[in-house]
């Protein structure tokens, strides 16, 4: 495991303002209120490095398939209508990442990336259903053989940064990462009426391993 590049500047300026915290407790508070602040300090330092791990994984690869692009579990599986690119309906198949989930996400299937707009917006809680359409989001439109399908990154109540790597035109490669959500957040996607959904709501999936559904 390692730690993603997204989170060295926020570890680095959170560690060295945790070390003048203990440094100046230290110096100015008994010896219970110190061992207090530095165990609580040790934690919260401990979570946010493990808010930003690489876990090491093997990965499937059908391009056939279309992967999880997160970690996190399903809370929505709907036919549904997208109305910024494909304005038609689609299912809708929409992943909570808690705080405690891998935050990376990747490419769920290989293509060309044929679309990609940032929208800011609000900051509702991620499951809320307007979050889709009124938060702080980013859609990716990928083309592959036969198919299109997006990929919309939002931003949830604690999160307020999304990063995405990709670029119009651009040659993807399936689970290869794509971006990285800071915090609590969501990833939907969009995909063809015809889609064989292999995941059920309340499912538990992984960022390039776990099967989301199946295409001809």
């Amino acid at each position: 495991m390692t730690i993603h590049k997204e989170g060295f500047a926020t570890l680095i300026i959170v560690g060295f303002l945790v070390a003048c915290i203990n440094a100046l407790t230290r110096y100015i508070a008994p010896d219970l209120v110190f061992y207090i602040v530095l165990a609580v300090s040790v934690a919260f330092y401990i979570f946010l490095m493990s808010f930003f791990r690489n876990p090491t994984r093997k990965y499937s690869y059908d391009d056939k398939l279309i992967i999880s692009p997160c970690d996190g579990k399903v809370v929505v599986i709907e036919k549904t209508i997208e109305h910024e690119y494909f304005k038609d309906e689609r299912i809708q198949i929409s992943i909570f990442m808690s705080p405690l989930n891998v935050h990376i996400n990747r490419n769920p299937v290989s293509g060309i990336v044929k679309y990609v707009k940032y929208h800011p917006g609000l900051y509702l809680v991620a499951w809320h259903p307007k979050s889709s359409t009124e938060n702080e989001r980013n859609t990716v439109v990928y083309e592959t053989a036969n198919h299109q399908i997006l990929i919309r990154q939002i931003a949830g109540k604690l999160a307020r940064k999304i990063s995405c790597y990709l670029s119009p035109n651009k040659v993807v490669r399936q689970n290869d990462e794509m971006g990285f959500i800071k915090f609590g957040s969501r990833v939907d996607l969009f995909l063809p009426i015809n889609t064989q959904i292999d995941v059920k709501l309340n499912d538990i999936v992984k960022g390039g391993q776990s099967v989301i559904g199946r295409i001809g």
